[in-house]
């Protein structure tokens, strides 16, 4: 294929050509183009390890794309501690910025694994740049903070056609494909130096640990070797049971790679077993996503998780729409995005809380941070508002009563703050922890929920529905499944508060005229434009909400309340499959308005013009707002309702 000169080799044309036109941006450059560019490539090798080029030191004399393999990108400091910045695989380029700039590589790269790329002259580079503008402004915007690759209108062409997700690797591969090789499974009685010589030996950074009935009981890698073994001094001839953990966090072989990175981040590991009817068939980690995938909001993540200072959190929360941007780029569903989202402000979240606490000093009783409306629902888009409560264990007595009250009034005080410089907003409606009423102890949480349902009165019940949607984000989780489960006893049977629940959902009428057109706000700041959220998402809401209390259903997120709903028989699979559809195409729309919004500068909304859609997507939204009239003429029938 190739023969050897110097440090790098020549290549078959063909070969390049053929690579060159499956990756992007060269993919957009025509045949006699290609070819000529693939006539002067060269191919070089990195060993795992290598450096290819160390920061403010390398001329970079040629853009490298990674034919195959993967690198990490970092920045390292005066004291020698690393920032990293990128994981970039097969397909991706590393050096263009520096030879755009004209400068020496402002970031160390190295090998992560043996690596192949392909390299390409800075003259012929600078030629494709001032000869091809399609071909520099992907460049050129690529490094530009405020850019989206990908103009508004093309993301909405491929968004709005109906496909499988195919552009983006962790939609589409599963798990089971990125498996390298067989578990390697141990008993619980193998000596932590025996363990650790055999990860060694094999270059592998996990073992599993079976029970004895024969099956994975734990797992150990190589960070417990240096944080439970040589920081504290264990003996090594000491049992692997002694620092394995357990249970094993497992996912099923057949689910995707987006699934397996969630999972990993939620959970804050980097290493999951993987499972196929029953049986463990590997190991998969953070890393085999990342080497593929190039581009990934993990570094966001170990960021976020090793910062010390909160005032850093306040920048690193505003990455936050820039890490999801690439995914709605590559097609991501809007409820791929919304988890990913919510992941990642849980995240900012729980290291807030957490360094607060290491200020104030630990709070005199447990507490429990709830999140709710579309925290709650795990339905955030770029920047909602905060909706947030404090639940805290009842006091034994008024001492430690007066001490919690204070406790938890200044730190509900400052938790809302620091969110308020993160950038997210504060609820115009003052349902937030730092507002005394939403800041008490479970007793009084029990009597609030008791009262609106006990008594129910059509404004109260209009006032306290963003309550439903609560779920614990922080801290005592127990607090909050408790007040979860005093709900489903107390709505058990009390149909007067459901029909009053089931009564609020009619208070949205479809914006669709007698003549099937748009109902649009006629003046005003949005004048000839719709409220999306108000008028077509909030009655998905409405509904998955009412029937999730009356079936006593836990989920507080509208997809995943609707699919349980299905499951258990208490809605028509075709009224499920309809409402699914209609709910992630608005969600669509409403991400893809918000980030034109973005785009131009402005503040995200949820006001969109129908004039500016398509024929097919007026179409396909009427269609989405008449589902609704399907949702409330189930609503009457299961309630009884008699509406005009």
């Amino acid at each position: 294929m190739f023969t050897r000169k110097e440090n790098v080799h020549a290549l078959d044309t063909a070969v390049v050509t053929s690579f060159l036109q499956k990756t992007l941006p060269f993919n957009e450059l025509d045949q006699h183009t290609l070819e000529n560019l693939a006539r002067h490539a060269t191919i070089d090798f990195f060993p795992k390890g290598a450096k290819i080029f160390i920061q403010d030191v390398t001329e970079v004399k040629h853009i490298y794309l990674i034919q195959k393999g993967g690198v990490k990108l970092y920045l390292q400091d005066e004291s020698g501690q690393t920032t990293l910045k990128d994981y970039r695989g097969e397909g991706a380029v590393f050096g263009a910025l520096a030879i755009i700039r004209n400068a020496r590589s402002s970031l160390t790269v190295e090998a992560i694994e043996d690596t192949f790329c392909f390299l390409f002259t800075k003259k012929a580079f600078l030629e494709l740049l001032n000869s091809h503008p399609g071909f520099s402004q992907y460049y050129l915007k690529t490094f530009s903070e405020n850019y989206i690759k990908k103009s508004f209108s093309e993301l909405r062409k491929e968004k709005l056609t109906p496909k499988t997700e195919g552009a983006l690797y962790l939609f589409t591969v599963k798990v089971n494909d990125i498996i390298r090789k067989k578990p390697e499974i141990i008993t619980p009685v193998e000596t932590i130096k025996n363990a650790a010589k055999r990860m060694t030996d094999l270059g592998i950074g996990s073992l599993l640990i079976k029970n004895e009935y024969g099956k994975i009981g734990g797992i150990i890698t190589d960070k417990d070797l240096r944080s439970k073994v040589v920081a504290r001094g264990l003996p090594y001839h000491s049992p692997v049971e002694m620092i394995m953990t357990s249970p094993v966090e497992t996912i099923s072989a057949n689910k995707v790679c987006f699934d397996a990175l969630l999972t990993m981040m939620s959970k804050q590991i980097h290493h999951l077993a993987v499972e196929y009817e029953g049986r463990g068939i590997g190991v998969i980690t953070s890393h085999d996503i990342l080497v593929l995938q190039g581009e990934s909001p993990v570094y966001l993540f170990k960021e976020i998780m090793n910062q010390h200072s909160i005032e850093q959190l306040y920048e690193l929360s505003m990455r936050v729409p820039l890490v999801v941007r690439p995914l709605i780029e590559e097609g991501a569903k809007a409820n791929n995005i919304t988890r990913m989202i919510t992941v990642l402000n849980d995240l900012i979240l729980d290291r807030i809380l957490t360094l607060m606490q290491e200020e104030l000093g630990p709070p005199p009783v447990p507490f429990c941070w709830l999140v709710m409306g579309s925290e709650g629902r795990k339905e955030q888009t770029f920047r909602t508002d905060q909706d947030n409560a404090l639940i805290y264990q009842d006091p034994r007595d008024e001492e430690e009563r007066e001490a919690a009250r204070v406790y938890f009034r200044m730190f509900g005080q400052e938790a809302i703050n620091h969110l308020v410089k993160c950038g997210y907003p504060p609820c115009q409606g003052g349902n937030m922890a730092s507002n005394p009423k939403w800041n008490q102890p479970l007793s009084v949480w029990k009597k609030y929920f008791e009262h609106w349902i006990s008594v129910p009165e059509p404004e109260e019940v209009l006032n306290s529905t963003i309550f439903f949607d609560f779920r614990p984000a922080y801290g005592q989780m127990g607090l909050g499944y408790k007040l979860r489960d005093h709900l489903n006893s107390l709505v058990r049977g009390k149909d007067m508060f459901l029909r009053y629940l089931a009564q609020d959902c009619f208070r949205t009428k479809p914006p669709l005229s007698f003549f099937k057109n748009f109902i649009v706000d006629r003046d005003g700041e949005h004048k000839n434009r719709l409220d999306l959220k108000a008028r077509g998402l909030v009655p998905f809401w409405d509904f998955a909400r009412v029937m999730a209390l009356r079936h006593g259903i836990d989920e507080t997120n509208t997809l995943g309340r609707l699919e349980l709903l299905k499951e258990g028989g208490h809605m028509p699979h075709d009224l499920y499959s309809k409402a699914r559809e209609s709910y992630e195409f608005q969600m669509q729309l409403r991400f893809l308005n918000q980030l034109k919004l973005m785009e131009a500068g402005e503040t995200p909304h949820n006001y969109i013009n129908p004039a500016e859609l398509s024929d097919l997507e007026k179409q396909t939204l009427k269609g989405a707002f008449s589902v609704i009239t399907n949702l409330q003429a189930f609503l009457k029938e299961t309630f009884k309702l008699n509406l005009a």
